[in-house]
């Protein structure tokens, strides 16, 4: 399924992208699959949850993913996500991507870092482009749009590769015309 949402991202605008989490309840019967492939299911306060790190393009349209356990911070996942994206104008992304590794990385790709500095920052905003960042909007409505679907808004699976399977339709079912 992974291939197929590939296949149907067409003409994406890569003049900015927008990275975000959003963690998704799993159903009590998704843990605790048998054998030693990844489940991708950690426990926080909410209970069992999974984590989707999404990165959609200027258009607020999905182009990569990565699932994770719910406890797994954004800033760790970052790294690899950045690492598919090819080369922008602008990565948005919120405070909670706040590190210098990831502020380099993105320069590194001949992008501008559009990441709000956390309060406790000595640099401060400054150098912020707020009128950017007002579009961050984008990638909340394509998560918005994702958990209209049961299977997505609700893990029922029991591995990861399923459910990442679930949520690459899911994406797939967004590139297609309306």
């Amino acid at each position: 399924w992974n291939r197929i949402f590939k296949a149907l991202i067409i003409d994406p605008d890569w003049e900015w992208e927008f990275i975000d989490g959003s963690y998704v309840k799993a159903h009590q019967h998704s843990a605790g699959a048998v054998g030693q492939e990844p489940q991708a299911i950690g426990k926080s306060r909410a209970g069992n949850t999974t984590k989707i790190h999404l990165a959609v393009d200027g258009c607020g349209l999905p182009v990569e993913f990565e699932i994770t356990g719910g406890e797994v911070n954004d800033c760790s996942v970052a790294p690899q996500l950045i690492a598919k994206l090819p080369d922008a104008q602008a990565i948005v992304a919120d405070k909670g991507y706040d590190s210098e590794c990831i502020r380099e990385q993105i320069i590194k790709k001949g992008a501008r870092a559009v990441i709000p500095r956390k309060r406790n920052s000595l640099k401060g905003n400054a150098d912020m482009d707020w009128g950017l960042y007002r579009y961050r909007h984008l990638v909340e409505n394509a998560f918005a749009r994702l958990k209209q679907y049961r299977a997505v808004a609700t893990r029922y699976d029991k591995l990861k590769r399923n459910y990442e399977s679930m949520v690459a339709m899911a994406c797939g079912y967004l590139w297609l015309p309306v």
